[in-house]
């Protein structure tokens, strides 16, 4: 069971940009007690690094860790300067380290041109704590369906560059807590393949999952990791303020699917004893063996979303918290 299984974490002092975050084992919390939304981490030179969602200081915050148990916000801003294209409102980041040591920051932001809608794009720096230089030319932005959020990057075993991203149809409207309420739009997770600079597209994005009879008006937040052989999608369902919110996975034998859902979610409201809310934006490393996600501080308040962690164990098809 998850709530016996996950690696348990406690604040031991207030948040404070300079005061560490330890977990430890006999008592469950977050890692990060501040809002620190959708976050994605790196390991670079055995340093863990933490990126998440604007927190109205930062467009995007970082932390980082020595041991993944221990995490502190520095304050600094990955992004300080947003894009051409857009007026800020950054979400979701992620941070892949390509194979020339250079760094690609990928990120959805609000669109200038349709302000309700964000775009995927892409910044580069020569170090991981940026500072970030955003492209001025969006990497996707398809606006007829309601635009792109939630971008990840993967590297294949042979080397080969992706980007997956959510299709946010549920900006279009439908109805509900956070739209598409009636499941009038799509909401996919798109596969793109790239060049070894980690933006320049290579074909077109192909659709490599949407959303079925138990997943409410929408997924999203995807996270792609290759173990043995085989594919494993991590992906969100449901509304982000919504106590279905929760994390699942799907696995495949081809990066380009297909996808089959695992039968049940990973990570649900209620999980650890009670103590998780709403728990999604997940991001797994890339050996498929640790996890970071959020979790809202008190149920049915998503203001407030702290980032936790957890080991995972990955084989056969199955993934279960370690």
């Amino acid at each position: 069971m998850f709530s016996q299984a996950l690696l348990l974490l406690v604040s031991i002092t207030p948040f404070s940009s300079q005061a560490p975050v330890t977990k430890r084992a006999f008592s469950s919390g977050p890692v990060i007690t501040s809002n620190f939304p959708d976050p994605a981490f790196i390991n670079v030179g055995g340093t863990y690094y933490a990126f998440a969602t604007t927190n109205g200081a930062q467009n995007v915050q970082i932390a980082t860790s020595p041991d993944f148990n221990t995490w502190t916000v520095t304050g600094s801003d990955a992004l300080p300067t947003i894009p051409s294209w857009s007026t800020g409102d950054v979400w979701a980041p992620d941070v892949t380290q390509l194979a020339d040591g250079s760094f690609v920051l990928y990120f959805a932001a609000a669109s200038s041109t349709n302000p309700g809608m964000h775009c995927v794009g892409t910044a580069t720096a020569s170090t991981v704590a940026g500072p970030y230089t955003a492209s001025d030319t969006a990497f996707a932005c398809p606006f007829d369906q309601g635009g792109a959020i939630d971008p990840a990057g993967f590297a294949d075993a042979d080397g080969s560059l992706y980007v997956v991203y959510k299709i946010d149809g549920n900006s279009l409207g439908g109805g509900g807590i956070c739209g598409n309420g009636d499941g009038s739009y799509s909401t996919p997770i798109m596969l793109q393949a790239v060049e070894a600079d980690g933006i320049t597209p290579i074909g077109t994005a192909t659709q490599i999952l949407d959303r079925g009879p138990y997943d409410g008006p929408l997924i999203e937040a995807p996270s792609l990791v290759l173990v043995s052989g085989t594919y494993y999608l991590f992906f969100s369902s449901n509304c982000f303020n919504g106590p279905g919110y929760d994390t699942s996975y799907a696995t495949a034998g081809a990066v380009g699917g297909p996808y089959a859902k695992a039968s049940s979610p990973l990570l649900v409201s209620g999980g650890d004893g009670g103590a998780l809310n709403s728990p999604g934006g997940a991001t797994v490393g890339p050996e498929g063996a640790q996890m970071g996600f959020h979790s809202d501080a008190v149920a049915g308040d998503a203001s407030l979303r702290q980032m936790w962690t957890a080991g995972i164990t990955i084989g056969g098809g199955v993934v279960s918290i370690s």
